[in-house]
C-alpha cells in the first residue's frame, strides 16, 4: 500500500497546536515562544514531514529555482567549471533554492524559453563574450539576472568576476620584478578568443599593457589542450624566441603539458624559463615544481554571484559591477634572471 503523506495537519494535531501556528514555525514570519517552537520541530522531525515546494511556491510566488547556464562548448575547462558550479549549488541552498542547469549553447532563445516559463526566478550567466549576443535580453526580461564575467557594455547588468585585466598584469610585474625582459602568454584555445570571451580577452590586454610599461618585450599565443598541441606550441615560441625567459599561462588543461614540453626541449624551470599561471591553487600545488599563480576563486566567485542574485530577488539594491582583486602566491617556478652579460 502506498505511504500516505504526512500534512501540515498531522504535525499540527500531533504538537497540539493550529494549523497556522505550524505555518509560523516553519516560515518565521511571526515569533511564537520557544517551547511551543520546539514542540511543532519535534513533531516535524517525528513524523518526518517535509514543506511541499509547490505549495511553497505558490504562497511565495516564487519558483525557489534559479537556472545557471554553463558553458560546456570547446575550449572550456570542465574541472574549472564544476567548481564555479558547485559553488553556486551549495550557496543557492542556503537560501532555500535548487539550480536548474542549462547550456550556452542555447543562447538568447533558451534564456527567453526559461523566462516565459516561470520556471526559475533569476538567471547566472557563465562564459560571458565582450559582445554577448544575450545581454539586450537580459535588459528586457523580468527575471533578475547576474553575469559571471563582463560584456563590453555592462551598464544595467549586475556582473561579478575575479579581475582578468589585473591578474594578467600581476602576471608580467611579477616576472619583470625578477628580472625578466623577454615574455610570453599561453593563452585559451584559439576557440575561446574567437568567440570574444571576456576572460580571455581581459587577461591578454592586461598581460600585454603591464609589459609594455614595463618596458618589456611581450608576444601571445593561443593554446590548445593537448599535449602534442601544446608541445608544439611552446617549440615554436622557443623557436621565434630563444631569448624568451618568462612565460605565463592561462590554460588550466595545458599547464602541466607546459611544463612537460619544457623539458622535452631542455629548458630547466625556473632556471631556464619561470612560469607563472592562472589558474585554481589545487592544478599550481600538483605540478612539479609547484608553480607561481593567480588564483582563479571559483568557490567565491560563484557564491558572490548566488548572493548578488538573492538580494535582486528580495529587491536589494546591488552593485553594478564586483571585481575580485587577484591574488599571487609565490612558488618554485619563478627565480631571479641575471642575463650573461649582466654576470660577468
Amino acid at each position: 500500500m502506498p505511504v500516505r503523506t504526512v500534512t501540515i495537519a498531522d504535525v499540527a494535531k500531533h504538537a497540539g497546536v493550529a494549523v497556522s501556528t505550524v505555518s509560523y514555525v516553519l516560515s518565521g514570519k511571526r515569533s511564537i515562544s520557544a517551547t511551543t517552537r520546539q514542540r511543532v520541530l519535534d513533531s516535524v522531525r517525528f513524523l518526518g514531514y517535509h514543506p511541499n515546494a509547490g505549495a511553497r511556491a505558490l504562497a511565495s510566488k516564487r519558483a525557489n529555482v534559479i537556472a545557471l547556464v554553463l558553458p560546456l562548448r570547446a575550449g572550456m575547462n570542465l574541472p574549472v567549471l564544476m567548481q564555479f558550479a558547485t559553488s553556486v549549488v551549495t550557496t543557492a541552498r542556503l537560501y532555500d533554492h535548487d539550480v536548474l542547469l542549462m547550456t550556452a549553447d542555447e543562447g538568447a532563445d533558451g534564456l527567453r524559453r526559461v523566462a516565459a516559463s516561470a520556471l526559475v526566478d533569476g538567471l547566472l550567466l557563465m562564459d560571458v563574450e565582450i559582445h554577448d549576443p544575450r545581454v539586450p535580453l537580459l535588459r528586457e526580461l523580468g527575471e533578475p539576472s547576474v553575469l559571471i564575467g563582463f560584456p563590453a557594455d555592462p551598464e544595467g547588468l549586475t556582473c561579478v568576476d575575479l579581475d582578468f585585466g589585473r591578474a594578467g598584469a600581476i602576471c608580467a610585474e611579477h616576472l619583470s620584478e625578477r628580472g625578466h625582459r623577454k615574455i610570453a602568454l599561453l593563452g585559451a584555445p584559439g576557440v575561446v578568443y574567437e568567440r570574444g570571451t571576456g576572460f580571455a580577452e581581459r587577461t591578454l590586454s592586461g598581460f600585454a599593457d603591464a609589459a609594455r610599461r614595463r618596458g618589456m618585450e611581450a608576444v601571445a599565443r593561443p593554446c590548445e589542450e593537448s599535449f602534442d598541441e601544446v608541445c608544439g606550441t611552446v617549440k615554436v615560441l622557443l623557436d621565434e624566441h630563444p631569448d624568451l625567459t618568462g612565460l605565463v599561462v592561462h590554460n588550466e588543461a595545458a599547464v602541466g603539458h607546459v611544463l612537460g614540453a619544457l623539458r622535452i626541449l631542455g629548458r630547466r624551470v625556473p632556471e631556464d624559463v619561470s612560469v607563472v599561471a592562472i589558474c585554481p591553487d589545487d592544478v599550481a600545488e600538483r605540478t612539479s615544481p609547484a608553480l607561481t599563480s593567480v588564483l582563479v576563486p571559483a568557490e567565491e566567485v560563484g557564491s558572490q554571484a548566488v548572493r548578488l542574485l538573492m538580494a535582486k530577488l528580495d529587491g536589494a539594491a546591488v552593485p553594478e559591477s564586483t571585481l575580485l582583486e587577484p591574488r599571487l602566491t609565490i612558488r618554485q617556478s619563478t627565480a631571479l634572471f641575471t642575463r650573461q652579460e649582466d654576470s660577468q
